[in-house]
Protein backbone atom coordinates (compact mmCIF):
# COMPACT_ATOMS: atom_id res chain seq x y z
CA UNK A 1 0.00 0.00 0.00
CA UNK A 2 2.76 2.42 1.03
CA UNK A 3 4.47 2.00 -2.34
CA UNK A 4 1.29 2.31 -4.44
CA UNK A 5 0.33 5.41 -2.61
CA UNK A 6 3.56 7.01 -3.78
CA UNK A 7 2.91 5.93 -7.36
CA UNK A 8 -0.04 8.36 -7.54
CA UNK A 9 0.53 10.99 -10.17
CA UNK A 10 0.95 14.63 -9.21
CA UNK A 11 -1.95 15.71 -11.43
CA UNK A 12 -4.38 13.38 -9.63
CA UNK A 13 -3.16 14.62 -6.23
CA UNK A 14 -3.71 18.27 -7.22
CA UNK A 15 -7.21 17.56 -8.60
CA UNK A 16 -8.13 15.50 -5.49
CA UNK A 17 -7.04 18.39 -3.25
CA UNK A 18 -8.91 21.02 -5.21
CA UNK A 19 -5.77 22.92 -6.30
CA UNK A 20 -6.72 22.62 -9.98
CA UNK A 21 -9.70 21.31 -11.93
CA UNK A 22 -9.59 18.30 -14.28
CA UNK A 23 -9.85 20.82 -17.14
CA UNK A 24 -6.79 22.77 -15.92
CA UNK A 25 -4.90 19.48 -15.53
CA UNK A 26 -5.55 18.59 -19.18
CA UNK A 27 -4.44 22.07 -20.23
CA UNK A 28 -1.27 21.67 -18.12
CA UNK A 29 -0.51 18.26 -19.66
CA UNK A 30 -0.99 19.73 -23.16
CA UNK A 31 1.44 22.58 -22.40
CA UNK A 32 3.92 20.15 -20.86
CA UNK A 33 4.11 17.95 -23.97
CA UNK A 34 7.48 18.17 -25.62
CA UNK A 35 8.74 20.92 -23.29
CA UNK A 36 10.88 18.60 -21.16
CA UNK A 37 9.44 20.19 -18.00
CA UNK A 38 7.76 18.36 -15.15
CA UNK A 39 4.02 18.88 -14.71
CA UNK A 40 4.44 20.86 -11.48
CA UNK A 41 6.93 23.22 -13.14
CA UNK A 42 4.61 23.71 -16.11
CA UNK A 43 1.62 24.59 -13.89
CA UNK A 44 3.67 27.14 -11.93
CA UNK A 45 5.24 28.67 -15.07
CA UNK A 46 1.86 29.10 -16.73
CA UNK A 47 0.33 30.61 -13.58
CA UNK A 48 -2.16 27.74 -13.17
CA UNK A 49 -0.99 26.86 -9.64
CA UNK A 50 1.52 28.17 -7.08
CA UNK A 51 4.45 26.32 -5.53
CA UNK A 52 2.79 26.84 -2.12
CA UNK A 53 -0.49 25.20 -3.20
CA UNK A 54 1.26 22.23 -4.80
CA UNK A 55 3.35 21.65 -1.67
CA UNK A 56 0.28 21.89 0.57
CA UNK A 57 -1.65 19.38 -1.57
CA UNK A 58 1.24 16.85 -1.44
CA UNK A 59 1.48 17.32 2.31
CA UNK A 60 -2.29 16.67 2.74
CA UNK A 61 -2.40 13.71 0.39
CA UNK A 62 0.46 11.76 1.95
CA UNK A 63 0.20 13.13 5.52
CA UNK A 64 3.78 14.43 5.37
CA UNK A 65 4.87 17.45 7.38
CA UNK A 66 5.60 20.70 5.59
CA UNK A 67 8.72 22.78 6.30
CA UNK A 68 9.85 26.29 5.43
CA UNK A 69 13.63 25.94 5.23
CA UNK A 70 14.14 29.66 5.73
CA UNK A 71 13.08 29.20 9.36
CA UNK A 72 15.38 26.25 10.03
CA UNK A 73 19.05 26.25 11.00
CA UNK A 74 20.75 23.09 9.71
CA UNK A 75 23.56 21.54 11.75
CA UNK A 76 27.01 21.17 10.20
CA UNK A 77 27.14 17.35 10.51
CA UNK A 78 23.88 17.02 8.53
CA UNK A 79 25.17 19.37 5.81
CA UNK A 80 28.19 17.08 5.34
CA UNK A 81 26.13 13.90 4.80
CA UNK A 82 25.23 14.33 1.11
CA UNK A 83 27.24 16.09 -1.64
CA UNK A 84 25.71 19.31 -2.99
CA UNK A 85 25.49 18.10 -6.61
CA UNK A 86 23.21 15.19 -5.56
CA UNK A 87 20.97 17.58 -3.60
CA UNK A 88 20.72 19.99 -6.54
CA UNK A 89 19.88 17.16 -8.94
CA UNK A 90 17.03 15.90 -6.75
CA UNK A 91 15.92 19.26 -5.33
CA UNK A 92 16.08 17.75 -1.83
CA UNK A 93 17.85 18.81 1.36
CA UNK A 94 18.32 16.82 4.62
CA UNK A 95 17.72 19.23 7.53
CA UNK A 96 17.45 17.21 10.78
CA UNK A 97 17.37 13.77 12.37
CA UNK A 98 13.95 12.49 13.38
CA UNK A 99 13.37 13.44 17.06
CA UNK A 100 12.34 9.85 17.86
CA UNK A 101 15.05 7.99 15.95
CA UNK A 102 18.63 9.01 15.06
CA UNK A 103 18.66 6.52 12.18
CA UNK A 104 15.89 8.42 10.40
CA UNK A 105 16.87 11.50 8.36
CA UNK A 106 14.20 14.11 7.67
CA UNK A 107 14.65 15.39 4.09
CA UNK A 108 12.90 18.47 2.65
CA UNK A 109 11.74 17.52 -0.85
CA UNK A 110 9.98 19.41 -3.60
CA UNK A 111 8.69 16.05 -4.87
CA UNK A 112 8.04 13.56 -2.04
CA UNK A 113 7.00 10.95 -4.64
CA UNK A 114 10.54 10.83 -6.03
CA UNK A 115 11.63 7.30 -5.06
CA UNK A 116 14.99 7.63 -6.86
CA UNK A 117 15.95 10.64 -4.73
CA UNK A 118 15.12 8.81 -1.51
CA UNK A 119 17.09 5.75 -2.64
CA UNK A 120 20.14 7.86 -3.53
CA UNK A 121 20.16 9.65 -0.17
CA UNK A 122 19.52 6.36 1.63
CA UNK A 123 22.50 4.67 -0.09
CA UNK A 124 24.87 7.64 0.50
CA UNK A 125 23.97 8.16 4.19
CA UNK A 126 22.91 4.63 5.16
CA UNK A 127 19.99 6.27 7.00
CA UNK A 128 16.26 5.85 6.51
CA UNK A 129 14.71 8.81 4.69
CA UNK A 130 11.57 10.54 5.96
CA UNK A 131 10.24 12.96 3.32
CA UNK A 132 9.03 16.41 4.40
CA UNK A 133 7.35 18.64 1.81
CA UNK A 134 8.88 22.03 0.84
CA UNK A 135 8.49 24.35 -2.16
CA UNK A 136 11.11 24.17 -4.94
CA UNK A 137 12.03 27.82 -4.32
CA UNK A 138 12.64 27.23 -0.63
CA UNK A 139 14.80 24.11 -1.28
CA UNK A 140 16.94 25.80 -3.97
CA UNK A 141 17.45 28.95 -1.88
CA UNK A 142 18.56 26.86 1.11
CA UNK A 143 20.97 24.75 -1.01
CA UNK A 144 22.39 28.03 -2.31
CA UNK A 145 22.71 29.42 1.18
CA UNK A 146 24.51 26.42 2.67
CA UNK A 147 26.53 25.10 -0.26
CA UNK A 148 26.74 27.88 -2.90
CA UNK A 149 29.82 29.62 -1.57
CA UNK A 150 31.68 26.41 -0.62
CA UNK A 151 31.23 24.93 -4.10
CA UNK A 152 32.46 28.07 -5.79
CA UNK A 153 35.40 28.47 -3.42
CA UNK A 154 36.72 24.93 -3.93
CA UNK A 155 36.51 25.34 -7.73
CA UNK A 156 38.32 28.68 -7.49
CA UNK A 157 41.09 27.29 -5.28
CA UNK A 158 41.74 24.65 -7.90
CA UNK A 159 41.73 27.33 -10.61
CA UNK A 160 44.17 29.56 -8.70
CA UNK A 161 46.47 26.58 -8.06
CA UNK A 162 46.54 25.76 -11.78
CA UNK A 163 47.30 29.37 -12.59
CA UNK A 164 50.11 29.54 -10.06
CA UNK A 165 51.67 26.39 -11.38
CA UNK A 166 51.75 27.92 -14.84
CA UNK A 167 53.04 31.21 -13.33
CA UNK A 168 50.82 32.95 -15.85
CA UNK A 169 51.48 36.59 -16.58
CA UNK A 170 48.60 38.95 -15.80
CA UNK A 171 48.31 39.82 -19.50
CA UNK A 172 48.16 36.22 -20.62
CA UNK A 173 45.11 35.55 -18.51
CA UNK A 174 43.07 37.34 -21.15
CA UNK A 175 44.43 35.55 -24.16
CA UNK A 176 44.26 32.09 -22.57
CA UNK A 177 41.12 30.05 -22.71
CA UNK A 178 38.75 32.15 -20.63
CA UNK A 179 36.16 29.41 -20.77
CA UNK A 180 37.88 27.69 -17.85
CA UNK A 181 34.94 26.04 -16.21
CA UNK A 182 35.43 27.34 -12.63
CA UNK A 183 35.10 30.94 -13.83
CA UNK A 184 32.10 30.14 -16.03
CA UNK A 185 30.58 28.40 -13.00
CA UNK A 186 31.40 31.35 -10.73
CA UNK A 187 29.68 33.92 -12.96
CA UNK A 188 26.66 31.68 -13.49
CA UNK A 189 26.20 30.87 -9.81
CA UNK A 190 26.71 34.53 -8.84
CA UNK A 191 23.75 35.51 -11.02
CA UNK A 192 21.64 32.60 -9.72
CA UNK A 193 22.36 33.47 -6.11
CA UNK A 194 21.55 37.15 -6.75
CA UNK A 195 18.19 36.25 -8.28
CA UNK A 196 17.25 33.96 -5.40
CA UNK A 197 18.10 36.69 -2.90
CA UNK A 198 15.85 39.15 -4.81
CA UNK A 199 18.76 41.41 -5.80
CA UNK A 200 18.39 44.17 -8.36
CA UNK A 201 22.13 44.71 -9.02
CA UNK A 202 25.41 42.82 -8.68
CA UNK A 203 28.58 44.87 -8.10
CA UNK A 204 31.98 43.29 -8.83
CA UNK A 205 34.54 45.71 -7.42
CA UNK A 206 38.31 45.44 -7.74
CA UNK A 207 40.24 46.61 -4.67
CA UNK A 208 43.97 46.59 -4.01
CA UNK A 209 44.22 42.97 -2.82
CA UNK A 210 40.81 41.48 -3.45
CA UNK A 211 37.64 41.56 -5.52
CA UNK A 212 34.52 42.44 -3.57
CA UNK A 213 31.09 41.15 -4.62
CA UNK A 214 28.06 43.11 -3.38
CA UNK A 215 24.35 42.62 -4.08
CA UNK A 216 21.74 45.37 -3.91
CA UNK A 217 18.74 43.89 -2.13
CA UNK A 218 15.67 46.08 -1.49
CA UNK A 219 17.72 49.15 -2.34
CA UNK A 220 20.67 48.55 0.04
CA UNK A 221 24.07 47.00 -0.80
CA UNK A 222 25.29 43.92 1.08
CA UNK A 223 28.74 42.36 0.71
CA UNK A 224 28.32 38.69 -0.19
CA UNK A 225 31.83 37.47 -1.06
CA UNK A 226 35.45 38.46 -1.62
CA UNK A 227 37.86 36.72 -3.99
CA UNK A 228 41.55 36.94 -4.77
CA UNK A 229 42.37 39.83 -7.10
CA UNK A 230 44.01 37.28 -9.43
CA UNK A 231 40.54 36.13 -10.49
CA UNK A 232 39.45 39.54 -11.72
CA UNK A 233 40.83 39.38 -15.30
CA UNK A 234 39.22 35.99 -15.94
CA UNK A 235 35.87 37.12 -14.47
CA UNK A 236 35.87 40.32 -16.53
CA UNK A 237 36.79 38.40 -19.68
CA UNK A 238 34.01 35.87 -19.12
CA UNK A 239 31.39 38.59 -18.59
CA UNK A 240 32.62 40.48 -21.66
CA UNK A 241 32.28 37.36 -23.80
CA UNK A 242 28.70 36.54 -22.75
CA UNK A 243 27.76 40.23 -22.82
CA UNK A 244 29.00 40.66 -26.39
CA UNK A 245 31.69 43.23 -25.52
CA UNK A 246 35.27 43.76 -26.70
CA UNK A 247 37.67 41.67 -24.59
CA UNK A 248 40.77 43.55 -25.66
CA UNK A 249 39.42 46.99 -24.71
CA UNK A 250 40.27 47.64 -21.07
CA UNK A 251 40.57 51.41 -20.94
CA UNK A 252 37.11 52.51 -22.02
CA UNK A 253 33.72 52.02 -20.34
CA UNK A 254 31.60 49.37 -22.08
CA UNK A 255 27.97 48.24 -22.00
CA UNK A 256 26.44 44.90 -22.86
CA UNK A 257 23.50 42.57 -22.26
CA UNK A 258 23.23 39.00 -21.02
CA UNK A 259 20.19 36.75 -20.88
CA UNK A 260 20.18 33.94 -18.33
CA UNK A 261 17.49 31.54 -17.24
CA UNK A 262 17.31 31.03 -13.47
CA UNK A 263 14.78 28.61 -11.98
CA UNK A 264 13.03 28.46 -15.36
CA UNK A 265 12.52 32.23 -15.53
CA UNK A 266 14.30 34.41 -18.06
CA UNK A 267 16.31 37.36 -16.73
CA UNK A 268 17.56 40.23 -18.80
CA UNK A 269 20.89 41.48 -17.40
CA UNK A 270 22.35 44.84 -18.37
CA UNK A 271 26.10 45.01 -17.84
CA UNK A 272 28.17 48.14 -17.40
CA UNK A 273 31.98 48.03 -17.17
CA UNK A 274 34.02 50.96 -15.91
CA UNK A 275 37.84 51.11 -15.70
CA UNK A 276 38.90 52.04 -12.15
CA UNK A 277 42.34 52.41 -10.53
CA UNK A 278 42.57 48.73 -9.56
CA UNK A 279 40.91 47.21 -12.62
CA UNK A 280 37.52 47.11 -14.30
CA UNK A 281 34.45 47.43 -12.08
CA UNK A 282 31.34 45.62 -13.29
CA UNK A 283 27.74 46.34 -12.39
CA UNK A 284 25.03 43.96 -13.59
CA UNK A 285 21.40 45.11 -13.42
CA UNK A 286 18.93 42.22 -13.21
CA UNK A 287 15.38 42.46 -14.51
CA UNK A 288 12.89 39.69 -14.96
CA UNK A 289 10.79 39.92 -18.10
CA UNK A 290 7.54 39.72 -16.14
CA UNK A 291 8.44 41.33 -12.80
CA UNK A 292 7.37 44.86 -13.69
CA UNK A 293 3.69 44.21 -14.17
CA UNK A 294 1.89 43.94 -10.87
CA UNK A 295 -1.62 44.03 -9.59
CA UNK A 296 -2.54 47.63 -8.80
CA UNK A 297 -3.22 46.60 -5.19
CA UNK A 298 0.43 45.50 -4.77
CA UNK A 299 1.81 48.97 -5.50
CA UNK A 300 1.02 50.14 -1.97
CA UNK A 301 -1.52 52.84 -2.80
CA UNK A 302 -3.94 53.74 0.02
CA UNK A 303 -7.71 53.75 -0.70
CA UNK A 304 -7.84 57.54 -1.14
CA UNK A 305 -4.80 57.53 -3.44
CA UNK A 306 -6.19 54.58 -5.40
CA UNK A 307 -9.37 56.55 -6.13
CA UNK A 308 -7.30 59.50 -7.34
CA UNK A 309 -5.08 57.25 -9.45
CA UNK A 310 -8.13 55.65 -11.12
CA UNK A 311 -9.74 59.04 -11.64
CA UNK A 312 -6.62 60.40 -13.39
CA UNK A 313 -6.42 57.32 -15.65
CA UNK A 314 -10.04 57.84 -16.73
CA UNK A 315 -9.06 61.05 -18.59
CA UNK A 316 -9.38 60.43 -22.32
CA UNK A 317 -6.47 62.80 -23.02
CA UNK A 318 -3.81 64.77 -21.17
CA UNK A 319 -0.40 64.08 -19.61
CA UNK A 320 0.16 61.93 -16.54
CA UNK A 321 3.68 62.29 -15.14
CA UNK A 322 5.34 59.92 -12.69
CA UNK A 323 8.39 61.43 -11.02
CA UNK A 324 11.13 60.37 -8.62
CA UNK A 325 14.83 59.48 -8.55
CA UNK A 326 16.33 56.46 -10.36
CA UNK A 327 15.17 53.17 -8.86
CA UNK A 328 12.07 54.58 -7.17
CA UNK A 329 9.66 52.25 -8.97
CA UNK A 330 8.42 54.72 -11.63
CA UNK A 331 8.55 52.11 -14.41
CA UNK A 332 6.56 49.62 -12.33
CA UNK A 333 3.83 52.21 -11.71
CA UNK A 334 3.69 53.12 -15.41
CA UNK A 335 3.61 49.51 -16.58
CA UNK A 336 0.87 48.72 -14.06
CA UNK A 337 -1.17 51.66 -15.33
CA UNK A 338 -0.65 50.55 -18.94
CA UNK A 339 -1.67 46.96 -18.17
CA UNK A 340 -4.82 48.34 -16.60
CA UNK A 341 -5.60 50.41 -19.72
CA UNK A 342 -4.61 47.61 -22.10
CA UNK A 343 -7.99 46.74 -23.60
CA UNK A 344 -8.93 45.53 -27.05
CA UNK A 345 -10.40 48.87 -28.10
CA UNK A 346 -7.33 51.06 -27.46
CA UNK A 347 -4.05 51.33 -29.34
CA UNK A 348 -1.16 51.76 -26.88
CA UNK A 349 2.33 52.60 -28.17
CA UNK A 350 5.40 53.10 -25.99
CA UNK A 351 8.80 54.57 -26.79
CA UNK A 352 11.46 53.54 -24.28
CA UNK A 353 15.20 53.41 -23.76
CA UNK A 354 15.51 50.45 -23.26
CA UNK A 355 12.23 48.47 -23.31
CA UNK A 356 12.17 47.13 -19.75
CA UNK A 357 9.40 44.55 -19.88
CA UNK A 358 7.36 43.02 -22.67
CA UNK A 359 3.57 43.32 -22.42
CA UNK A 360 1.23 41.49 -24.78
CA UNK A 361 -1.01 43.75 -26.80
CA UNK A 362 1.15 46.87 -26.42
CA UNK A 363 3.38 48.14 -29.24
CA UNK A 364 6.79 48.90 -27.79
CA UNK A 365 9.47 50.88 -29.62
CA UNK A 366 13.10 50.96 -28.50
CA UNK A 367 15.10 54.16 -28.94
CA UNK A 368 18.13 53.69 -31.18
CA UNK A 369 20.23 56.86 -31.36
CA UNK A 370 22.73 55.40 -33.89
CA UNK A 371 19.90 54.76 -36.33
CA UNK A 372 18.50 58.25 -35.71
CA UNK A 373 15.55 56.94 -33.70
CA UNK A 374 15.47 59.33 -30.73
CA UNK A 375 12.55 59.92 -28.35
CA UNK A 376 11.50 62.94 -30.42
CA UNK A 377 11.73 61.30 -33.87
CA UNK A 378 10.02 58.13 -32.62
CA UNK A 379 7.20 60.24 -31.16
CA UNK A 380 6.60 62.01 -34.45
CA UNK A 381 6.22 58.66 -36.23
CA UNK A 382 4.04 57.27 -33.45
CA UNK A 383 1.56 60.12 -33.85
CA UNK A 384 0.95 58.89 -37.40
CA UNK A 385 0.13 55.40 -36.07
CA UNK A 386 -3.33 56.36 -34.74
CA UNK A 387 -2.52 55.86 -31.03
CA UNK A 388 -4.94 56.35 -28.13
CA UNK A 389 -2.34 56.11 -25.37
CA UNK A 390 1.37 56.93 -25.67
CA UNK A 391 3.96 56.04 -23.06
CA UNK A 392 7.27 57.91 -23.20
CA UNK A 393 10.04 56.26 -21.16
CA UNK A 394 11.40 59.60 -20.01
CA UNK A 395 11.04 63.28 -20.92
CA UNK A 396 14.67 64.38 -21.15
CA UNK A 397 14.62 67.53 -23.29
CA UNK A 398 12.52 70.39 -24.53
CA UNK A 399 11.80 68.78 -27.89
CA UNK A 400 10.34 65.60 -26.34
CA UNK A 401 8.38 67.66 -23.80
CA UNK A 402 6.80 69.89 -26.43
CA UNK A 403 5.76 66.94 -28.65
CA UNK A 404 4.26 65.23 -25.57
CA UNK A 405 2.25 68.37 -24.77
CA UNK A 406 1.06 68.73 -28.38
CA UNK A 407 0.07 65.04 -28.49
CA UNK A 408 -1.96 65.36 -25.28
CA UNK A 409 -3.77 68.49 -26.48
CA UNK A 410 -4.71 66.79 -29.76
CA UNK A 411 -6.60 64.07 -27.91
CA UNK A 412 -4.11 61.45 -26.69
CA UNK A 413 -3.40 60.21 -23.19
CA UNK A 414 0.35 60.54 -22.65
CA UNK A 415 2.09 58.91 -19.67
CA UNK A 416 5.75 59.54 -18.91
CA UNK A 417 8.42 59.97 -16.24
CA UNK A 418 10.57 62.89 -15.09
CA UNK A 419 13.34 63.17 -12.52
CA UNK A 420 12.06 65.63 -9.95
CA UNK A 421 11.66 65.53 -6.17
CA UNK A 422 8.01 66.36 -5.62
CA UNK A 423 4.75 66.60 -7.53
CA UNK A 424 4.64 70.41 -7.41
CA UNK A 425 8.24 70.87 -8.62
CA UNK A 426 7.44 68.78 -11.72
CA UNK A 427 5.30 71.62 -13.09
CA UNK A 428 8.11 74.16 -12.67
CA UNK A 429 10.58 71.71 -14.26
CA UNK A 430 8.46 71.67 -17.41
CA UNK A 431 8.48 75.49 -17.37
CA UNK A 432 12.30 75.42 -17.06
CA UNK A 433 12.36 73.17 -20.12
CA UNK A 434 10.75 75.99 -22.05
CA UNK A 435 7.11 74.86 -22.21
CA UNK A 436 4.59 77.70 -21.97
CA UNK A 437 2.76 77.72 -18.59
CA UNK A 438 -0.70 77.91 -20.24
CA UNK A 439 0.12 74.76 -22.25
CA UNK A 440 1.24 72.90 -19.11
CA UNK A 441 -1.97 73.93 -17.34
CA UNK A 442 -4.06 72.84 -20.30
CA UNK A 443 -2.40 69.44 -20.81
CA UNK A 444 -1.39 68.05 -17.40
CA UNK A 445 -4.05 65.88 -15.75
CA UNK A 446 -2.02 64.48 -12.85
CA UNK A 447 1.42 64.14 -11.32
CA UNK A 448 2.51 61.22 -9.13
CA UNK A 449 5.74 61.59 -7.13
CA UNK A 450 6.99 58.35 -5.63
CA UNK A 451 9.71 56.65 -3.60
CA UNK A 452 10.24 53.15 -2.25
CA UNK A 453 10.70 52.29 1.42
CA UNK A 454 11.86 48.93 2.73
CA UNK A 455 9.26 46.91 4.60
CA UNK A 456 10.28 45.69 8.04
CA UNK A 457 10.43 41.89 8.24
CA UNK A 458 7.11 40.95 9.92
CA UNK A 459 8.70 38.07 11.86
CA UNK A 460 11.49 39.90 13.68
CA UNK A 461 10.67 43.62 13.86
CA UNK A 462 11.00 44.98 17.41
CA UNK A 463 8.49 47.40 18.99
CA UNK A 464 9.77 50.40 20.93
CA UNK A 465 8.27 53.55 22.44
CA UNK A 466 8.96 56.62 20.29
CA UNK A 467 11.25 59.14 22.02
CA UNK A 468 10.93 62.96 21.87
CA UNK A 469 13.00 63.36 18.65
CA UNK A 470 11.08 60.62 16.87
CA UNK A 471 7.72 62.07 17.95
CA UNK A 472 8.78 65.41 16.50
CA UNK A 473 9.75 63.76 13.20
CA UNK A 474 6.35 62.05 13.10
CA UNK A 475 4.64 65.38 13.73
CA UNK A 476 3.19 64.25 17.07
CA UNK A 477 3.06 66.01 20.46
CA UNK A 478 6.00 65.43 22.88
CA UNK A 479 3.79 63.56 25.40
CA UNK A 480 2.01 61.13 23.06
CA UNK A 481 2.47 57.42 23.68
CA UNK A 482 3.30 55.91 20.30
CA UNK A 483 4.87 52.54 19.46
CA UNK A 484 7.15 52.33 16.45
CA UNK A 485 9.16 49.37 15.14
CA UNK A 486 12.85 48.90 14.42
CA UNK A 487 14.64 46.27 12.26
CA UNK A 488 16.16 43.24 13.96
CA UNK A 489 17.19 40.42 11.59
CA UNK A 490 16.31 36.72 11.35
CA UNK A 491 16.80 33.78 8.96
CA UNK A 492 13.67 34.77 6.98
CA UNK A 493 15.08 38.18 5.99
CA UNK A 494 18.71 37.04 5.71
CA UNK A 495 19.62 38.98 8.89
CA UNK A 496 18.83 42.34 7.24
CA UNK A 497 15.67 43.18 9.22
CA UNK A 498 13.83 44.10 6.01
CA UNK A 499 11.89 42.10 3.44
CA UNK A 500 10.58 43.65 0.23
CA UNK A 501 9.66 47.26 -0.48
CA UNK A 502 6.49 49.28 -0.75
CA UNK A 503 5.70 52.48 -2.65
CA UNK A 504 5.23 55.88 -1.01
CA UNK A 505 3.11 58.22 -3.12
CA UNK A 506 2.22 61.87 -3.51
CA UNK A 507 -0.62 62.15 -6.02
CA UNK A 508 -1.56 65.58 -7.31
CA UNK A 509 -4.64 65.71 -9.47
CA UNK A 510 -4.56 68.86 -11.59
CA UNK A 511 -7.94 70.46 -10.87
CA UNK A 512 -9.37 73.69 -12.27
CA UNK A 513 -8.05 75.92 -9.41
CA UNK A 514 -4.58 74.38 -9.85
CA UNK A 515 -4.71 74.96 -13.61
CA UNK A 516 -5.28 78.69 -13.06
CA UNK A 517 -2.31 78.91 -10.63
CA UNK A 518 -0.08 77.07 -13.14
CA UNK A 519 -1.07 79.25 -16.10
CA UNK A 520 -0.30 82.34 -14.00
CA UNK A 521 3.19 80.86 -13.41
CA UNK A 522 2.67 80.21 -9.70
CA UNK A 523 5.72 78.99 -7.74
CA UNK A 524 6.29 75.51 -6.25
CA UNK A 525 5.06 76.56 -2.79
CA UNK A 526 1.86 78.08 -4.12
CA UNK A 527 1.07 74.98 -6.19
CA UNK A 528 1.87 72.71 -3.23
CA UNK A 529 -0.32 74.68 -0.82
CA UNK A 530 -3.31 74.56 -3.15
CA UNK A 531 -2.84 70.81 -3.74
CA UNK A 532 -2.64 70.15 0.04
CA UNK A 533 -5.80 72.21 0.49
CA UNK A 534 -7.46 69.90 -2.05
CA UNK A 535 -6.49 66.81 -0.08
CA UNK A 536 -3.10 65.77 -1.50
CA UNK A 537 -0.93 63.69 0.86
CA UNK A 538 2.79 64.48 0.69
CA UNK A 539 5.47 61.79 0.54
CA UNK A 540 6.25 62.60 4.19
CA UNK A 541 2.62 62.07 5.25
CA UNK A 542 2.42 58.78 3.39
CA UNK A 543 5.72 57.50 4.86
CA UNK A 544 4.67 58.61 8.36
CA UNK A 545 1.54 56.48 8.03
CA UNK A 546 3.72 53.45 7.27
CA UNK A 547 5.88 54.13 10.34
CA UNK A 548 2.81 54.40 12.59
CA UNK A 549 1.29 51.13 11.36
CA UNK A 550 4.61 49.28 11.69
CA UNK A 551 5.22 48.70 7.96
CA UNK A 552 8.56 50.51 7.95
CA UNK A 553 11.11 52.14 10.28
CA UNK A 554 11.62 55.82 11.06
CA UNK A 555 15.04 55.83 9.31
CA UNK A 556 13.41 54.71 6.05
CA UNK A 557 10.89 57.54 6.40
CA UNK A 558 13.69 60.12 6.81
CA UNK A 559 15.45 58.83 3.67
CA UNK A 560 12.30 59.25 1.60
CA UNK A 561 11.32 62.71 2.68
CA UNK A 562 14.48 64.35 3.91
CA UNK A 563 13.61 67.68 2.35
CA UNK A 564 10.05 68.13 3.59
Amino acid sequence: MEYNRKKMRLGDVLVANGVITEETLQKGLELQKGSGRKLGETLVDEGLATEENIARALSNQFHYDMVDLQNVTIEKDILELVPANVLKKHKALPFEYSPGDVNVLRVAMADPMDIAAMDDINIITNLQVEPVVATIGSVMLAIDRYYGQAEVNSALEEYTREKESQMAEQEDMYSEDVNNSPIVQLVKSMIEQAVRLRSSDIHIEPMERQVRIRYRIDGALYEKATYSVRLLPAMVARIKIVGGMDISEKRKPQDGRITQVVDRQEYDIRVSILPTVYGEKIVMRLTSKNALTREKRQLGLGDEDMKKFDHILMNPHGILLVTGPTGSGKSTTLYTALSELNKEDVNIITVEDPVEANIDGINQVQVNVKAGLTFASALRSILRQDPDIIMIGEIRDQETASIAVQASITGHLVVSTLHTNSAASTITRLEDMGIEPYLIADSTVGVIAQRLVRRLCPLCKKPKKADADELELLGKGPDEDITIYTPCGCSQCDQTGFKGRIGVYEIMEVTQPLKSIISKQGGVEEIKEKALEEGMNTLRMCATKYVLDGTTSINEMIKVSFDS
